[in-house]
């Protein structure tokens, strides 16, 4: 099973327990995206280091604009999509086997977690891996120490509270907050 392979086996949804190739593809994965996060995590590295090491992490190239503040975590690293004039800051998780998609100028805070994972409920299939994609537009800004969950889409233009546990899609040009996160602001647009 190559990467592509990969990708579009996880974008399928269904269970990981049902291809016998995919518990060495996952720590296939994990392994490769733990010799980089060695690198990328360890002593001072320029902007563009840093680039380049996330570029590869990802497999693909970044934005010139992209930024990011090690600490940074995955347990895959292959199934990330990263768009224009980001920036993550430190300390953030993301499980991406299931897939994330960030968009154009996302700001995501200190210690957020993207988790696109669940396991099956039935105790003799818990090991067996259910993955839905996240989904972040364009101008989001993610608030610090928030977790969005399996599945979840973040509109154009919203803000996630710090603190904030989404377990739903969030419309565009809103606030959300609170575990779990409801809406509380609509945001106007200038024009």
């Amino acid at each position: 099973m190559d990467f592509d392979e990969f990708r579009a086996y996880m974008a399928s949804g269904r269970s990981t327990g049902e291809n016998p190739e995919m518990p060495r593809m996952l720590n296939d994965l994990n392994d490769r995206a733990r010799r980089i996060m060695g690198e990328l995590n360890s002593g001072y590295h320029p902007m563009d280091e840093i680039r380049e090491l996330f570029s590869k992490l990802i497999g693909s190239d970044v934005d010139p604009l992209f930024r990011l503040f090690p600490p940074f975590y995955t347990d895959c690293g292959i199934n990330t999509r990263v768009g224009r004039n980001v920036f993550i800051n430190s300390g953030c998780c993301f499980q991406d086997q299931g897939g994330i998609e960030i968009g154009d100028d996302v700001l995501i805070g200190h210690m957020v977690v993207l988790a696109t994972l669940n396991h099956e409920l039935e105790p003799s299939r818990r090991e067996s891996l259910l993955p839905e994609p996240i989904r972040i537009g364009n101008r989001v800004w993610i608030g610090s120490h928030s977790t969005i969950l399996p599945g979840v889409t973040v509109g154009d233009g919203a803000v996630v509270a710090a603190g904030a546990v989404v377990t739903r899609d969030v419309p565009p040009n809103t606030i959300v907050a609170g575990v779990p996160a409801k809406v509380v602001k609509t945001i106007v647009p200038e024009s």
